[in-house]
């Protein structure tokens, strides 16, 4: 059951704001990992000699290790770039906001 304060926080339009901006910011990072993953499943279902031809002349390694290794450094840093901006935007405006209710 909601609160009194926890009511009047929800209906702040800072704290409205916060959410729709934190939403819209992790669907934005959800939509370009799907695209970058995806695209990566598509050109394995549809072009395999391209991910399979090797880095270098003589070399086992193929185009699809770096390529299946950087989509894993991507959603690494995705997700560190989401938690810093929660660390330091977020917060910040969620403390504001509690502050002021607590002023309340």
């Amino acid at each position: 059951m909601a609160t009194k304060s926890s009511l009047r926080i929800m209906a702040n339009a800072d704290y409205q704001s916060l959410v729709w901006e934190r939403n819209a910011f992790g669907w934005w990072l959800t939509l370009i990992l799907c695209i970058v993953y995806y695209g990566f499943i598509m050109i394995v279902a549809f072009n395999k000699p391209l991910l399979s031809t090797p880095i270098g002349e003589g070399m086992a390694t193929s185009w699809g290790i770096p390529a299946g290794f950087g989509i894993i450094l991507l959603s690494i840093a995705m997700t560190g770039i989401y938690v810093h901006r929660a660390n330091t935007e977020y917060d910040a405006i969620i403390d504001r906001i509690v502050a002021g209710e607590a002023r309340a």
